[in-house]
């Protein structure tokens, strides 16, 4: 599994998916800032990683799109900072692995986890 960190989330999670050993990149490590959500789309797909974002326009490009590919992991907490959400994402991330692989959308709240299987 390997993990495409969209920039509404801090790079320390590179580390945090490394502790658990997860491959991780910060989408700042390979793309500008300011690139549009289809590039960082497209790059991943293109690379086989999975989305980690903090951004629900990633789900919507998906279902208006039908893609099947990439997976994209949407947390929808107030608080993203890494020692909070480590605790919900990464036993999430070691269940749901093989329907990530697959093509998935996986959404990530303090209270609940819901998984579709794309396209949607």
């Amino acid at each position: 599994m390997k993990i495409l960190i969209d920039m509404n989330l801090s790079p320390e999670w590179v580390q945090e998916f490394k502790l658990h050993g997860i491959e991780a990149l910060h989408w700042s490590t390979v793309g500008q800032h300011t690139a549009a959500d289809s590039l960082i789309m497209e790059w991943a797909m293109e690379n086989q990683y999975i989305i980690f974002t903090h951004d629900l326009d990633f789900g919507t490009a998906l279902a208006l799109t039908h893609a099947d590919k990439p997976s994209v992991i949407q947390v929808r907490t107030q608080n993203v900072r890494v020692s909070h959400l480590s605790k919900l994402v990464i036993p999430t991330l070691l269940t749901y692995s093989s329907l990530l692989d697959q093509g998935a959308l996986l959404t990530i709240d303090d209270d609940k986890k819901r998984i579709r299987i794309l396209p949607l």
